[in-house]
């Protein structure tokens, strides 16, 4: 398993999310797809969440358009 910190702003307020997961790389748009999740995941409006054919440019852009922003993935090793 591979550590994550995701530094983040969520609707300009800075955050930090440590994340567990098999992939040895972590890109940006797949980050905001977990941050997605954790703040929206359980959000009666699935709308809010891209759709499975969105490109990683359509994942972020929905992520800044609702207050995700700033999203820097660091690889942690324990």
């Amino acid at each position: 398993m591979y550590n994550y910190v995701l530094t983040y702003l969520f609707n300009d307020k800075p955050r930090t999310h440590e994340l567990e997961i098999k992939a040895a790389q972590l890109a940006e748009h797949e980050a905001a797809l977990h941050l997605l999740e954790l703040h929206l995941g359980d959000a009666e409006n699935g709308l809010l969440m891209p759709n499975a054919k969105a490109t990683p440019e359509q994942i972020l852009e929905q992520a800044e358009r609702v207050g995700l922003t700033q999203i820097r993935v660091v690889h942690r090793n324990y």
